[in-house]
């Protein structure tokens, strides 16, 4: 414990460590608080693939992609559709910034602090299908050398040097329950201590309560993360007017602790939460074979060629492919009245282009093994992982044939039973236009252009018919709505001080990563064009930290 602190920091995930880092640069003394044990020091960062949204980096020219700081803004704003002049005012400037951020000094940034990234530079979120609307127009994803650990390290080790010079204080199973305000400004937190835990890291923690505490600084910076695994929460903001329903089967993408307590609480003090409706969840959820957390979903992150069927059995149509337009897809799959799809795919598809999401489901990666990496990234076979699930899963039927593939997919279905003829008819009509360079099935056609880049030529499986025996077994996957991100929360100007009620700053009062809705209230706007969160949550606490750490701040 750390006494007369110049600073609280509520949350001790990315944005907080963050921030920490550089308040303790501009020589700072912080108390950082957090319900959960040390164990979960960094929060959902540490279980993230790592991936980091640049613009024009030299990763990219190396591959021979054109990208540019215009074509980036028009990517974003296209992709965030503001359209709310109150709500987004803050929103709107800090894209523009992060934007800026991203193609000139963050990569530096991390650079000097010893992160690196690998050379293949992935093409996630693709979009719709006009230059001016949703998606990224080139390949961005720069993936982590160590993934979402490594990303936290870089943070987390120069606070720990802090911690041992007596800079910094951590209190642990401390839980936030008010902001003490007086005068119109914070001065301070109070709350629950929890009884001790000594789970590991994710491991859903006692909520027992064995006293009560109250700390006091000049200022407070909430940093708690969002609502992903607070289903209750979640369904009471689900934009039903614009996705349709909300799920009624949820599996969760981040541990117990992301409950979004922070934000009602930093509500009653007198902050603005904006864009409530606005949520970032994915579609290609798998219930976790081996969970740590309850509910504990994994998310594939597929190549393009995969067939997506809804639950009736029904081919999805542009833009809902693998991997470009998560909302659309969304839409879609709910507008059939069931909260789940499938895909079918073959062997050849498995071993080239599924991935998973999260650091421990990449162990090449994440502990930054080479040789590892090379064996199981380019060796015949699926990655370990991936294999790992296509035994274990739930969500997994294989098969030899399809009449055998669509009996196991009908075993697990929660919904109607698929008609083998008319899956059989629409597989077949797909495989006609394989025999040909060029075709009119739109999804074939974006396969062929995502393998004329050099990064998913070696990812994306060569076309091929789905139902040549020798591209076997078949594979059908269950796919579930898997819970993941808040895009809207506390609304911050660009020094990362919360807004009020009013519209005017709220003295003593600071917001950073995923509360914030990475910035402004909502920086994403509708969508995401991933490799954006832990960015968000780099450049929001960086904001908040320097505002803090400067000599000129009202507050300190």
């Amino acid at each position: 414990m750390i006494e007369n602190p110049d600073v609280i920091v509520v949350g001790a995930g990315l944005a907080g460590l963050v921030a920490t880092h550089e308040l303790v640069k501009a020589g700072r003394r912080v108390l950082v608080l957090d319900q959960e044990n040390r164990a979960n020091l960094g929060g959902q960062a540490f279980w993230s693939l790592g991936g980091l949204f640049f613009v024009d980096s030299p990763e990219q020219r190396r591959l021979g992609v054109k990208d540019s700081l215009a074509l980036a803004v028009q990517d974003w704003f296209g992709s965030a559709g503001f359209d709310r002049e109150d709500e987004d005012h803050w929103a709107r400037q800090w894209a523009r910034a992060y934007v800026e951020f991203a193609a000139t000094e963050k990569r530096q940034y991390l650079y000097d602090l010893g992160l690196r990234v690998t050379p293949v530079v992935g093409w996630a979120e693709r979009g719709g299908v006009a230059a001016d609307g949703h998606g990224n127009s080139v390949p961005r994803f720069h993936l982590t050398w160590g993934t979402g650990p490594e990303v936290v390290r870089v943070f987390l080790e120069p606070v720990l040097e802090a911690e041992k010079r007596g800079q910094v204080g951590f209190a642990f199973r401390h839980r936030v329950d008010e902001l003490i305000v007086e005068d119109d400004a914070v001065t301070g937190v109070r709350g629950s201590v929890l009884e001790p835990a000594t789970e590991a890291r994710g491991v859903a923690s006692s909520r027992n309560i064995v006293s009560e505490f109250e700390f006091r600084a000049r200022a407070v910076i909430v940093s708690s993360g969002g609502i992903g695994h607070n289903h209750e929460l979640i369904r009471r903001n689900w934009p039903t007017d614009r996705l349709g329903p909300c799920p009624e089967h949820l599996i969760s993408g981040v541990p117990a602790h992301v409950d979004g307590r922070m934000l009602g609480i930093t509500e009653a003090a007198g902050g603005r939460i904006v864009n409530r409706d606005r949520m970032w969840h994915y579609t290609e959820g798998i219930h976790n074979w081996d969970p740590i957390w309850p509910d504990h979903a994994i998310r594939i992150i597929p190549g393009p060629s995969s067939l997506w069927f809804d639950a009736n059995g029904k081919r999805m149509t542009a833009p809902a492919f693998p991997g470009f337009d998560t909302n659309a897809t969304m839409k879609q799959i709910l507008a059939t009245g069931y909260d789940y799809s499938w895909f079918i795919l073959d062997q050849s598809i498995i071993e080239k282009e599924f991935a998973l999401s999260g650091s421990e489901q990449n162990p090449d990666l994440t502990g930054k093994d080479l040789k590892l990496a090379l064996k199981s990234r380019v060796a015949k076979g699926a990655p370990g992982p991936v294999e790992a699930f296509k035994q274990h899963g739930v969500d997994f039927v294989v098969a030899d044939t399809l009449a055998e593939l669509i009996t196991g997919m009908n075993k697990i279905s929660r919904g109607p039973h698929l008609d083998l003829a008319d899956i059989e008819r629409q597989i077949v009509a797909r495989d006609r236009d394989v025999e040909n360079k060029y075709s009119k099935d739109a999804q074939l056609m974006a396969v062929n252009n995502a393998r004329r880049f050099l990064g998913d030529k070696v990812r994306v499986a060569s076309p091929h018919k789905i139902l040549d025996p020798a591209h076997g077994p078949l594979i059908g996957v269950r796919l579930n709505i898997l819970t993941r991100k808040t895009l809207g929360g506390l609304q911050t100007n660009l020094d990362s001080q919360v807004i009020r009620a009013d519209g005017t700053p709220f003295p003593g009062l600071y917001a950073a990563g995923e509360v914030a809705g990475f910035g402004g209230g909502g920086v994403h706007g509708y969508n995401a064009l991933e490799g954006t969160f832990l960015g968000g949550c780099i450049f929001s606490g960086r904001a908040a930290g320097r505002a803090l750490g400067n000599t000129a701040s009202p507050e300190l």
